[in-house]
């Protein structure tokens, strides 16, 4: 257990540091090949000159140094493709390895979980939740039961008496008189006298006697 504990931090450091070696590798790789294609480029300068000044020797050897600057930047290239190349497989198994340490440690906080929490545990807790449910209930229909007088009334003959009450209600309302419509005025010849109907004539007579009254 503790050779677990602590190997994982050494083996981390280990990954750390051989990736801060490869990049010191790869930066001093890139600072060879400026300083090759600088002389590359001079020994060019050093052609021109040469071909200029019809020394056609020293202009091909200027031309042969070149070609080998060259061959040493392509094989620094080569070089900084492997660099690159094991850097990303060694940050590829960095991340596998946490990953599979980080799936490894919720299992285990999983394991742990439901090796603290025992099913008979869990059953006698739903089981008791249950009773609780239960005796609620029971003291709810307790408390709403009536007591007193209110606990001797039948219900029976409660619901007999609104019966009677609602039949006599609906007897009552089919024993008034239906509401007389009112009459529509007939329209005859010019010359003969509108009759006016009874009811809307008493209606204009009380209200007369009525304005009568109060302007005296």
């Amino acid at each position: 257990m503790f050779t677990r504990m602590f190997g994982k931090p050494k083996q981390e450091t280990n990954a750390l540091a051989t990736l801060d070696k490869l990049n010191e590798t790869l930066e001093m790789l890139e600072k060879k090949e400026k300083v090759l294609l600088k002389k590359s480029a001079a020994e060019v300068e050093k052609a021109k000159e040469f071909t200029r000044a019809k020394n056609k020797r020293a202009a091909i050897q200027c031309l042969k140094r070149k070609r080998l600057y060259e061959q040493q930047i392509e094989q620094l290239g080569n070089f900084q493709l492997r660099i690159h190349d094991q850097m990303i497989m060694l940050e590829g198994a960095k991340a596998t390895t946490e990953t599979v340490d980080a799936l490894r440690t919720g299992a285990a906080a999983m394991k742990a979980i439901q090796k603290a929490t025992n099913i008979d545990d869990v059953d006698k807790t739903m089981d008791e939740i249950t009773e609780q449910t239960e005796n609620m209930k029971t003291i709810q229909e307790a408390l709403s039961t009536p007591i007193g007088a209110a606990a001797d009334f039948d219900e029976d003959e409660l619901e007999a008496e609104l019966e009677e009450l609602e039949g006599a209600e609906l007897e009552e309302q089919l024993l008034q008189p239906a509401t007389t419509a009112p009459v529509a005025p007939i329209n005859l010849p010019a010359g003969r006298q509108q009759v006016r109907p009874a009811a809307q004539k008493t209606e204009e007579d009380e209200l007369a006697a009525l304005q009568a009254e109060m302007a005296l």
